[in-house]
């Protein structure tokens, strides 16, 4: 805007129209204090009642002091720089907007084909002491490169499944001002925000689910392993191994462990893919063929008589070995005759006839007194 026109739109702004206010108002503020100063002299002399010569002489002071005081206003200096008296006022510039917001801009993390999601609203300023020569720049786009740049040097250093973690840091590194790599222009970032797709986001979860399930699963296969070595080469290593260990469990029972000898052989034995020892053989409940002797096929009549259901002489037998009663146990054949005269009696011939074979129970006269069944030292009375 030329001058002239810059005056006729402001014409109280000018340098010539500042420096006339201002000497106005010196003026009006000297005539009004020597008003002031005169009303004040008549009611002094009125007061005091001062003579006649008084009066003309306090009115040449007063008007003395009202003109030392405006050539004093004049002699001051204006508080403005001359340079500024001279020079019109123009209208200030448009200030430049140095941010801009950047988003879903594709980072690097530090696992394959897992990328950051990342945005933020990037700000800048110039660097005064650029070259004359140096080319102009667009400020905006290198401040945007150097935001960049620095963030992915942190985020492919980064886990995928840490993003917000990756946010926080970056709001604290992208939060300084540094300047860019061609010294250019000053650049920072704030309202970071760091996330995922969602895809990622679920591939992310199924995997980390997939190895704790795997973590568990090889926890429980050691345990297993550890549990058969411990089995195999400590407790059931042999037959005293296995009765020491039934032992260490059982404390209380030594009479079951003694009874239990001949399973534990045969435990150990197996466990060992082993023949029982031979001190042992005869305590196996179910005696196995020597080494090299052919085992005795079944029948047909053989194998069905296994699959049939337990005849009345198995369950005495199992009835028998719950109440005690050993092979070797006198005892045991006696009750056996027992039970097949009372068989008989209730017309089970067939029932009592395999009991007394299968129990090699002694016949004894139909007199209807069995035998006595005293302790275990007492031989039997007929």
């Amino acid at each position: 805007m030329p001058l002239k026109a810059c005056r006729a739109t402001h014409p109280s702004v000018t340098p010539n129209g500042r420096q006339h206010t201002m000497t106005s108002g010196h003026k009006t503020l000297t005539a009004f204090l020597t008003v002031i100063g005169a009303l004040l002299i008549v009611i002094i002399g009125l007061c005091v009642e001062w003579p006649l010569w008084e009066w003309p002489a306090s009115a040449a002071v007063l008007v003395a002091i009202a003109v030392v005081a405006v050539k004093a206003a004049d002699r001051r200096r204006s508080p403005f720089p001359q340079e500024l008296m001279l020079e019109p006022d123009l209208p200030i510039p448009p200030l430049e907007r140095r941010e801009q917001r950047i988003t879903d801009v594709a980072l690097p993390s530090d696992t394959d084909d897992y990328d950051f999601i990342f945005s933020a609203t990037v700000r800048w300023c110039p660097i005064d002491d650029a070259p004359a020569d140096a080319p102009v720049v667009n400020a905006g786009s290198l401040a945007i490169d150097a935001v960049l740049n620095r963030a992915r040097e942190i985020t492919a250093r980064k886990s995928p499944g840490r993003s917000t973690l990756a946010q926080y840091r970056l709001n604290g590194e992208l939060g300084t001002m540094l300047a860019d790599p061609t010294g250019r222009v000053y650049a920072m970032a704030e309202n970071v925000l760091l996330t995922l797709s969602d895809q990622d986001q679920e591939r992310l979860a199924k995997l980390s689910a997939v190895r704790k399930d795997e973590a568990v699963w090889e926890h429980e296969r050691k345990y297993e392993q550890s549990r058969r070595a411990y089995l195999g080469g400590d407790v059931l290593k042999n037959t005293g191994s296995a009765v020491v260990w039934w032992l260490a469990k059982n404390d209380d029972k030594v009479d079951k462990a003694v009874a239990d000898l001949g399973l534990l052989a045969q435990l150990s034995s197996a466990a060992n893919n082993q023949d029982v020892p031979e001190r042992f053989r005869h305590l196996v409940p179910q005696p196995v063929p020597e080494w090299g002797e052919p085992v005795a096929e079944r029948s047909e009549e053989e194998y069905e008589a296994v699959e049939e259901d337990p005849s009345a002489a198995d369950r005495f037998d199992d009835m028998l070995n719950a109440m005690g009663f050993d092979e070797d146990d006198p005892r045991r054949s006696l009750f056996a005759e027992r039970v097949a005269r009372a068989a008989a009696a209730a017309e089970q011939h067939g029932t009592a006839e395999e009991i007394r074979q299968r129990f090699d129970a002694p016949k004894t006269p139909d007199d209807g007194a069995g035998p006595s069944f005293g302790p275990p030292d007492e031989a039997p009375t007929p």
